[in-house]
């Protein structure tokens, strides 16, 4: 089970912010056409960008790295549900509709499932 969230969610986030950054997706902020035009959206400054891509990209990683080395599991499961947090929150900001905040509330609710299954 761990291994299939772990599969899901680094390939997910690494599909998201490596593939599709520059995509437009029914699931955007707004009307935003991409990744950084999203976070323009929510009123960020570019850095925040940078700072939350470098997180997402980096517990994608080491989800995929905790097949080998599993202390990786936990802290990048729990970065991800503490950006998906910030990420619906987001959402409720500038009232998208709900039908945006899903791809955040599965990616919260698997985060937090693959953190609860990896706390001894």
């Amino acid at each position: 089970m761990t291994e299939a969230l772990q599969l899901i969610i680094g390939l997910g986030l690494l599909n998201v912010w490596l593939l599709r950054s520059r995509s437009p997706t029914s699931y955007r902020g707004r009307d935003s056409q991409n990744l950084k035009q999203e976070f323009s959206a929510y009123g960020l400054p570019t850095f925040v960008f940078y700072v939350v891509g470098t997180l997402k990209i980096g517990s994608a990683a080491a989800l995929i790295a905790g097949f080998w080395i599993p202390e990786l599991v936990l802290p990048a499961a729990s970065v991800i549900a503490v950006l998906m947090v910030g990420a619906l929150a987001l959402h409720i900001k500038v009232r998208d509709a709900l039908m945006k905040s899903v791809p955040a509330i599965l990616m919260l609710a698997m985060s937090l499932s693959l953190t609860l299954l990896n706390v001894n």
